[in-house]
């Protein structure tokens, strides 16, 4: 039985360092490993690739891959909620055999966001009202152009003149990359960008390090947003001391981190060379992160519809919030086997071909399957689709055969064999892609309809038209009883 594998070799039970091999219809994909930014990777021709919207960060997308009839969509980090600058991420009724989604907000559902960026805002506002300075850590990417676009929007109103900075380097090569691909961002930005690039910022300039010692009120966006490493921490170190300051996280730390030791309410921090760092500012915890909250996860599962769904990223204990809603919970390192439907070769006969051809279908194709009249029949252990004619000659049966009779009476002074010729006529005239043939023995046929012509013995001018077919002609059927029933053309 074909069946599809799974091996998350990162990011099974923990957030980041992701890495999932998935074994599908005999093909090894290697998932949120990397790629070639801007080529265009060799893709086996047996595989099928379909990317989503996943509005995480520029650019973000979600994968179907395809091999045959077994399908998985792998997700990576991705965003149910539209923010200021990104739509939501959206996914169509695919129906998977495997869902892998990550879980970084597994047990989290957020409150409302408007509610979120007014405190956000407000509490920016307090700060450098009482001369102090905000730090935001930020990753360089979704998050910095996300609250940069808040902060300068409520600037531009409140006429505020305390400086805004973002550290160089990745946050502003990132911005340049949002000017470059801005119909890649929400409705509202692509509306406006004639007028106005919403990341050509007015009040928001670039952070040079000695800034962090200047006096007065200041807000720094400054990577990287976990405050385990580079320009944030350092200036953290710088004003960790003064509780008139303010940090203020707004995404998810790991644990270890600073970030995450501060958001624990840790006062005093060992830092590098057992100096002891005192924590006086204010902490806050804001959640602008762009992943998906619980109930954005199980809005993507309703939308999609998979058979069978496997968490990743996300720690182990948090997981197990979502625990009723999947069939199994995996960790690094542990292959697990999903039964798939099998695909089963069946050989099909040229004649039942071009009987659908002549039907004026077009050849059966494995991307658009459709519906042949058929029999299915199994000789030396395979199977053969072919004609019912041919199946019944095969296997050494009679047919049964149920047909409908209907009766058109029709006002013709001509001989019954002269109406016939008449029906016959008409019919070639409008059903020019069938096979209609005249019989000798006094018959009209067309496909499986035969066509009898007899006299009234009361009124010899009207003539009893009997039309006989098979239920797989029903349609056909019905459509030339209407069509005697209007008459012939005299």
């Amino acid at each position: 039985m074909p069946d599809i594998k799974v091996t998350p070799l990162g990011a099974g039970q923990d957030v980041g360092r992701s890495c999932i091999l998935v074994s599908i219809g005999g093909k090894n994909i290697m998932l949120d490993c990397g790629m070639h930014m801007g080529y265009n990777d060799d893709v086996d021709e047996e595989l099928e690739i379909k990317a989503y919207y996943a509005g995480h960060v520029l650019g973000a997308a979600m994968v179907q891959i395809k091999v045959g009839s077994e399908s998985v969509v792998y997700t990576g980090d991705y965003n149910m909620t539209p923010d200021r600058h990104l739509g939501a991420a959206w996914i169509d009724k695919c129906r998977p055999d495997l869902l892998i989604s990550e879980s970084t907000y597994a047990t989290t559902i957020r409150d409302s966001k408007r509610c979120r960026e007014r405190d956000f805002l407000k509490k920016v506002h307090e700060t450098v009202e009482r001369g102090g300075k905000v730090l935001i850590p930020v990753f360089a990417l979704g998050r910095a152009q996300e609250l940069c676009i808040l902060l300068e929007t409520f600037w531009e109103r409140m006429n505020l003149k305390a400086p805004i900075y973002f550290s160089t380097g990745l946050t502003e090569k990132a911005n340049h990359y949002y000017k470059l691909f801005i119909t890649w961002t929400n409705q509202k930005i692509r509306k406006t960008f004639v007028q106005r690039n919403m990341f050509e910022f007015k009040h928001i300039k670039a952070f040079d390090r000695s800034y962090a010692d200047n006096p007065g009120p200041m807000v720094v966006f400054a990577t990287p947003g976990m405050l385990h490493a580079g320009q944030s921490l350092l200036i953290f170190k710088k004003w960790a001391g003064n509780e008139k300051n303010m940090v203020i996280m707004p995404g998810y730390c790991v644990q270890g981190t600073v970030g995450h030791k501060i958001l624990n309410g840790q006062k005093k921090l060992e830092m590098e060379g057992r100096a002891t760092l005192d924590v006086k500012l204010q902490v806050e915890y804001m959640s602008f992160s762009a992943h998906a909250d619980a109930k954005g996860i199980m809005q993507l599962i309703r939308m999609a519809e998979p058979r069978n769904m496997l968490l990743v990223h996300g720690e182990a204990k948090k997981m197990e919030f979502l625990k009723d809603k999947i069939e199994q919970e995996f960790t690094n390192g542990e292959t697990t086997s999903i039964v798939t439907n099998p695909s089963v070769p069946v050989d099909i006969s040229l004649n039942l071909l071009k009987r659908e051809m002549a039907l004026g279908g077009p050849l059966p194709d494995a991307k658009r399957p459709r519906t042949m009249h058929g029999t299915l029949i199994m000789k030396d252990n395979s199977l053969r689709l072919v004609s019912p004619e041919q199946a019944l000659k095969e296997l050494g049966l009679s047919e049964h055969q149920l047909r409908f009779t209907c009766r058109v009476q029709l006002h013709d002074p001509h001989s019954d064999n002269d109406t016939l010729g008449r029906i016959y006529t008409h019919l070639k005239s409008v059903l020019k892609t069938y096979s209609i043939q005249h019989v000798p023995d006094g018959t009209v046929i067309v496909e499986s309809i035969v066509i009898k012509v007899t006299s009234s013995a009361e009124e010899p001018n009207l003539k009893v038209i009997l039309l006989s077919w098979s239920y797989q002609d029903e349609e056909l059927g019905s459509f030339l009883s209407t069509l005697l029933k209007k008459g012939l053309p005299s």
